[in-house]
């Protein structure tokens, strides 16, 4: 059974009430339907794939992805779908590779949307709608700035997907730009 954009969003809550965590997975998901958009895929799958990606994380974080698997075999999830949200944790929290070009997007972009969220917030227009690459990557060179989000995977993704670090930058930021709204990142942008 192909699970639908409604069921997953009410999956999505029902393990998460933390409003930074459900704009995060609504920028995944922006990024991710854009994306499939741009590369001639199933923006629905690649949608709801990146709309549950961090399912577990604020209940499970000591089993995050390990519980997300057994959340979604639980709902009876197609493997394609289970496969792609676990293999976003390779090498962190998962030991399975992202090998499709799903996969290769999600593992990409997670990180990456928080650093593009943190830069836009920095913003005196605190939106991403006047966001550029140019300034996501001078925040880049800053380590101090939003320390969190590690940089090396958002490199190793790109070279997964076969992409520069700007063009990834470009197609996350335009993939955000839809739901700026829904993610509180539309701003005030002067007219």
């Amino acid at each position: 059974m192909r699970p639908t954009r409604e069921a997953a969003f009410q999956l999505l809550t029902r393990y998460n009430e933390t409003e930074s965590l459900i704009k995060h997975a609504l920028a995944v998901e922006g990024v991710m339907r854009y994306m499939a958009r741009k590369r001639g895929e199933d923006e629905e799958k690649w949608g709801i794939v990146g709309l549950v990606h961090d399912l577990d994380y604020e209940k499970y974080p000591d089993r995050h992805c390990a519980k997300t698997e057994e959340i979604l075999r639980a709902e009876n999830w197609p493997e394609e779908y289970v496969r792609a949200v676990v293999s976003h944790g390779w090498g962190i929290c998962s030991d399975v590779k992202p090998e499709s070009e799903m996969e290769k997007t999600l593992f990409a972009v997670d990180e990456l949307t928080g650093l593009v969220t943190t830069s836009a917030l920095v913003r005196p227009s605190r939106s991403v709608m006047d966001l550029t690459v140019k300034s996501v990557k001078k925040k880049w060179k800053d380590k101090r700035f939003a320390a969190g989000v590690d940089r090396t995977i958002i490199e190793k993704g790109a070279g997964m997907l076969g992409v520069e670090l700007g063009e990834l930058i470009t197609d996350t930021i335009m993939g955000m730009r839809e739901v700026a709204d829904a993610i509180g990142l539309r701003g005030e942008i002067p007219a």
